[in-house]
């Protein structure tokens, strides 16, 4: 069952969680969506490491004060509780 339109099952691709969403929405579309701003300025969220407040701007981004990257994946980037946290001392790979 495909929710997105793409071929993606729930709890896959765009609907997946953790670590598995930053590295799908990373290297989604050729790791265009990476520093693309998200519409409306952002999501206001809470660090996943550190539990810091800031701005998700883009679709991965990192916290300020941890450096911990969070994404969100753009059919769910409406609400800010589906930010997802790599985990901790994850490492983002350049394409």
């Amino acid at each position: 069952m495909s929710n997105c339109g793409c071929g993606h099952v729930v709890g896959s691709g765009p609907y997946a969680e953790g670590r598995e969403l930053v590295v799908f929405v990373a290297q989604a579309h050729g790791g265009s969506l990476r520093e693309r701003s998200i519409p409306n300025g952002g999501l206001e969220v809470f660090c996943g490491g550190c539990s810091a407040p800031f701005v998700l701007t883009t679709f991965v981004g990192r916290c300020p004060i941890c450096e911990g990257v969070h994404a969100v994946s753009p059919p769910r980037a409406d609400d800010p509780v589906n930010v997802q946290f790599a985990g901790e001392g994850f490492v983002l790979a350049e394409l």
